[in-house]
């Protein structure tokens, strides 16, 4: 599909246009939660998809949704409010977090997930017997398989089921404003057509700019040279459309990194390794940092070390334990495991200093605390296993600034009635900068925001029918 620069066009579209309530762009979590509720509403919608088969960011994550007061978490006896979550999200960004936001999706997160449960028969498991760093209570929520990629097929199900139409290789490029509404929008076909509808209200579920170079030049020169382990359709649009609408725009410092992108295999090592007991030391053998913070800032550390790479390292028993995340297994059928008998052979295998490693292992030890705050809760036993990673960015997390409603904000603060935003095309609850993302906030914002602007169009075009 050819490429059209991004455009507002302040003008009605042509009358003989199709007319539809509500446009959806993009078909992610976003966009498909956004639809299912407006299906349940009995609101006819249309979501735009630029590729010929929806994936996007969500299938590339791991799938896991945050959500406190779930019927899940009921039936396992886990004990968690929507209050807490929203004190767990404001910890992990030491108070920068959107409080509009971050209230609003920990409070819609819950009833989102029990109704994709109840009325459109996905089924969700509460992830037990770790946290993530950050989160006080067992709140990750996945589909029976734990990827992201079968939760895509889950909700693309749904919407078929549900009769919504999801047109594919549909690249939006056109927004059509007046008068203070969003009007329609143009969208790319295959053959450089243009084709075009009339909407009533609009949802832009489009997501972030992390596969925009020169966005991230730009607004992410931290992670400039860093490799990009997201989504191509990650290209910035809601930032152009935006800028050209002079609406406002927020959190362009926030993103969600990864510290455990292993090379030169190209998959994710999953995170849970570090909570429950590996480390990652760099060349030289030595840790760098607390590990258990959190896997976004992880990359800019990692990206900080000699050839910006490090190595994790854990033994047989974390293994065992990470066999089931289906991440860790990609990656062990990819070969990106290492094994070695012995601190020499792992010091051989990393290429570093044998008595620099010792040391490092020799400070791992189960009860102890790290000069850098880390408590370890086990020791580690040869033999050992090693994964070479680097750093690596999976998605922004800054974008058009929106209320509590999903509202586009423009520069004065007033909310567009009818043109909504959510998910990686918004602001997210992450806060400013890659400290404040908590495990799953990118899923939260895409499955509450999605949500929440379904309700808004709702009430939106009721109150339009009765004017």
């Amino acid at each position: 599909m050819q490429q059209i620069a991004l455009s507002v066009v302040r003008a009605a579209p042509p009358a003989d246009a199709p007319q539809v309530p509500v446009a959806v762009v993009g078909a992610g979590a976003c966009g498909l939660t956004a639809a299912l509720m407006l299906a349940d509403k009995g609101i006819e919608c249309v979501v735009l998809e630029r590729d010929a088969a929806p994936s996007g960011s969500t299938a590339l994550s791991s799938g896991f949704i945050p959500a406190a007061g779930t019927r899940a978490q009921r039936a396992r006896g886990i004990a968690d409010s929507p209050e807490r979550f929203e004190h767990d999200i404001q910890g992990k960004a030491h108070g920068a977090a959107a409080p509009h936001l971050v209230r609003a999706y920990t409070q819609a997160i819950a009833p989102a997930l029990d109704a994709l449960e109840s009325r459109h028969g996905l089924q969700f498991e509460v992830l037990e017997g770790f946290l993530y760093p950050g989160h006080s209570a067992a709140r990750m929520h996945a589909v029976p398989e734990r990827t992201g990629a079968a939760l895509m097929s889950r909700l693309l199900r749904a919407a078929d089921e549900a009769g919504v139409p999801v047109l594919a290789n549909a690249l939006a490029r056109e927004l059509w404003v007046g008068d203070g509404a969003a009007l329609g929008l143009g969208y790319l076909r295959p053959d450089g057509r243009i084709e075009r509808l009339r909407c009533d209200a609009i949802v832009l579920a489009c997501n972030g700019f992390g596969g925009n170079r020169e966005l991230v030049r730009e607004l992410l020169p931290e992670m400039a040279d860093a490799q990009f382990a997201g989504h191509a359709g990650n290209d910035g649009s809601a930032i152009a459309w935006g800028r050209a609408l002079g609406a406002r725009l927020a959190d362009l410092g926030g993103y969600q990194g990864h510290g455990s992108w292993a090379v030169p295999h190209g998959v994710l090592v999953s995170w849970a390794l570090m909570t429950e007991g590996a480390i990652q030391v760099n060349a030289h053998g030595r840790r760098f940092h607390d590990e258990t913070q959190g896997y976004s800032e992880a990359a800019v550390q990692v990206l900080a070390q000699p050839g910006r790479i490090a190595w994790d390292v854990f033994d047989d028993a974390l293994v065992a334990f990470a066999q089931q995340f289906p991440d860790f297994r990609k990656a062990q059928q990819a070969g990106a495991l290492r094994t070695a008998c012995d601190t020499d052979a792992l010091a051989a295998l990393i290429g570093c200093d044998h008595a620099a490693l010792a040391a490092t292992l020799a400070g791992v030890q189960e009860g102890g605390t790290a000069a850098d705050g880390r408590r370890f809760k086990r020791s580690l036993l040869p033999p050992y296993h090693a994964v070479k990673v680097t750093g690596a960015l999976f998605h922004t997390q800054g974008g058009l600034d929106i209320d509590a409603h999903c509202r586009v904000l423009g520069a004065d603060g007033a909310a567009w009635s009818n043109l909504l935003a959510a998910g990686g095309a918004a602001r997210g609850v992450s806060g400013n900068s890659v400290w404040g993302y908590l495990s799953g906030n990118g899923l939260l914002s895409a499955v509450a925001g999605g949500a929440i602007a379904a309700r808004t169009a709702a009430q939106w075009l009721s109150t339009k029918a009765t004017s």
